[in-house]
């Protein structure tokens, strides 16, 4: 029997909803799962209604959300855009012990990150956390040939409509490829562009550059080598096929010290743009 796929959103009617089941059926481990459950927060003006978007993508509608969470053997919580929301639409998904992906970002702060992680942990459920950029084939060839403590300098580059809610997928690049350890981050970018500094604890160096419609790629530097990433278009499909693996068991392909200091740096990095060329600590 196919394990039940739930989906928690703020509004149904989003890029991720929209685009998410088709990479599930497109799985290696599709024949497992089924979107079967979807629930909505709230009906925003001009969107497909909840029962609009279950009967186009093949779901049952739930009253509330503790339905889903009944009905479902497993819980995406979505809501892209809106991380501060997270923390409310997981409370329950991370109380029943069921396995449950949380979108990205997936937290606002550092302190709302702990506390999701707490009590997935106090109640034994299984969860994980990413942006799709982490899953890009060639930077998972980046992060099996150069171990981290060698890496002296990362450039990412990428676009989105606002460093708020992109930034993100840049940050996820580095600390996924150069690990935990961040002090401090500074913009100091201008006009349209965003650009930002991290300096880690031991001296190693990352910068992200935003600007819109720049295509996602990456740069890393040791003392030998550089490494570059130029394209990268395999990254939902391998996040989809990776959540899915952990809804069937595997380990959390993403360390929850990563996802929280990625929480920790992206509100840094946020609130650094109201001083530019100054250093924040985390």
């Amino acid at each position: 029997m196919k394990k039940k796929i739930g989906f928690v959103d703020l509004f149904i009617d989003e890029w991720h909803a929209n685009n998410y089941p088709a990479w599930i059926k497109a799985a290696p481990r599709a024949e497992e799962f089924e979107l079967a459950y979807a629930w909505q927060a709230e009906q925003r003006p001009g969107l497909k209604t909840l029962k609009e978007w279950c009967a186009e993508f093949g779901a049952a509608p739930c009253s509330s959300l503790e339905e889903l969470v009944e009905k479902s053997d497993v819980i995406f919580v979505l809501a892209p855009s809106n991380p501060e929301v997270h923390e409310q639409l997981a409370e329950l998904p991370l109380k029943s012990g069921k396995s449950v992906y949380i979108d990205k970002p997936f937290a606002p702060d550092k302190a709302a990150a702990e506390r999701m992680f707490a009590l997935a942990s106090q109640h034994g459920t299984r969860m994980f956390s990413s942006s799709a950029l982490r899953f890009g084939s060639e930077l998972a060839e980046i992060r099996k040939a150069i171990a981290p403590a060698d890496i002296e300098m990362m450039n990412t580059r990428g676009g989105g409509r606002s460093f708020e809610e992109y930034a993100i997928h840049q940050v996820e690049m580095i600390v996924s490829v150069m690990g935990t350890g961040v002090a401090e981050v500074m913009q100091c970018g201008h006009g349209n562009t965003r650009h930002c500094v991290l300096r880690y604890k031991d001296g190693r160096r990352a910068a992200m550059t935003l600007n819109p419609g720049t295509p996602f790629c990456a740069a890393v530097y040791t003392a030998e080598k550089a490494e570059t990433v130029n394209t990268m278009g395999d990254f939902f499909p391998n996040l989809l096929a990776s959540i899915l693996d952990f809804f069937a068991g595997a380990e959390t392909p993403v360390p929850s010290a990563e996802t929280i200091e990625i929480a920790s740096v992206l509100r840094a990095a946020i609130d650094a743009q109201k001083t530019p060329d100054q250093w924040i600590r985390l």
